[in-house]
């Protein structure tokens, strides 16, 4: 029960768990969405009340098309929300992050002695060796 408990209490188990809870919820609202406003649009575009009817039928087999186009639709939007407000935040996030270089040193060790003295000194100030240039 110890290794359960430790298997459940690691980050990323807890961290994956939160991503799949807040992805179905996230799903449900993009579905939402889509059949609030893109199914209504399609139906405008396409000019019939009842959208689901979008079909073709070819010996005696129906495909329906308006289920394909609102599994598109519905994966573009996801897609394209998650692109613009997860990946390209934390992608620009970890550019800025890797842009700041570190500053160039301003000590060195004496070979000698091990402290730490300034980069341009000739003399060790502890132990009074001479350091390389």
């Amino acid at each position: 029960m110890r290794g359960f408990r430790t298997f459940l209490l690691r980050g990323n188990v807890v961290d994956l768990a939160v991503a799949v809870v807040i992805g179905t919820a996230f799903v449900a609202v993009v579905s939402a969405f889509t059949s609030a406003f893109i199914t209504p649009l399609i139906a405008l575009i396409f000019g019939k009340h009842q959208v689901f009817d979008i079909s073709f039928t070819a010996n005696g087999v129906v495909f329906p098309v308006f289920q394909f186009l609102n599994a598109i639709v519905l994966f573009l939007v996801t897609a394209a929300v998650v692109y613009f407000f997860v990946v390209k935040p934390v992608n620009s996030l970890i550019a800025r992050s890797r842009s700041n270089a570190p500053q160039d040193p301003t000590t060195k060790k004496c070979t000698e002695c091990l402290s730490e003295i300034p980069i341009g000194a000739r003399r060790c100030a502890f132990c009074t060796s001479p350091q390389a240039a």
